[in-house]
């Protein structure tokens, strides 16, 4: 497939990244009153790649399973030397989770899924990656180049979990929105020709060595 720029493509329909799993899923393989224990409310971490640097502020009371699983990916290095694979103008980035030999990095334990938490995917969130299977995030992440309100839950279905926000830094965000892509290693489209690597995640600020394993139980289904 020749490269192509994303901005020359249409935003992919709703039905088709639910049928196809074309968002998040790899080519391989309820909302919370309270603080989850090990972290604060006040929460940041910063992502330093090739293209510059961001800092994404986590919503811990509201996704507080997604939170803690992003927290222990960031201190075990899980983010450290990986690629942004997937790039789609004026609709996401997503990374996290290959390195830059386009080696999927090995996974920690499912994620429930939070999307009922109220959060809204729109521009500049940060959400949890995942296949088709609504429990299936672990570690890729994606930005929201745009309002993507057709990513949020209904009464009929699952929606992607949003997780935090970029607060720092979404000029280098549009940088990586406006990389070329096209086919290269395992993907045969919106992949950027030119490696865009998170070179170092780091946590700001103190967070306790407590933060406790993901719960493997899922929340009830998003509400009406």
């Amino acid at each position: 497939m020749p490269a192509t720029r994303p901005s020359a493509r249409r935003r992919p329909s709703l039905a088709v990244l639910a049928a196809g799993c074309l968002l998040f899923a790899t080519t391989t393989a309820s909302g919370a009153d309270e603080v989850a224990p090990g972290i604060t409310e006040l929460t940041k971490v910063r992502i330093e790649t090739t293209l510059g640097s961001f800092v994404i502020q986590l919503e811990t009371v509201r996704a507080p399973l997604t939170s803690i699983a992003f927290i222990n990916n960031v201190k075990g290095g899980q983010y450290n030397g990986t690629i942004f694979h997937r790039v789609i103008n004026n609709f996401i980035v997503q990374g996290g989770g290959y390195d830059e030999k386009f080696q999927l990095k090995p996974p920690g334990k499912p994620v429930a899924n939070e999307s009922g938490n109220g959060l809204s995917n729109k521009r500049g969130t940060v959400g949890l990656a995942r296949s088709e299977a609504p429990h299936s995030g672990n570690a890729q992440f994606y930005v929201n180049l745009t309002d993507n309100d057709d990513l949020d839950p209904t009464p009929l279905r699952w929606g992607y979990a949003v997780f935090g926000k970029v607060i720092e830094g979404m000029d280098v965000i549009e940088r990586i929105g406006r990389t070329p892509t096209g086919s290269i290693g395992p993907w045969t489209k919106d992949a950027p020709l030119e490696p865009v690597v998170i070179k170092r995640a780091e946590i700001l600020g103190a967070v306790p060595s407590a933060a406790a394993e993901t719960p493997a139980a899922p929340p009830p289904p998003p509400s009406k």
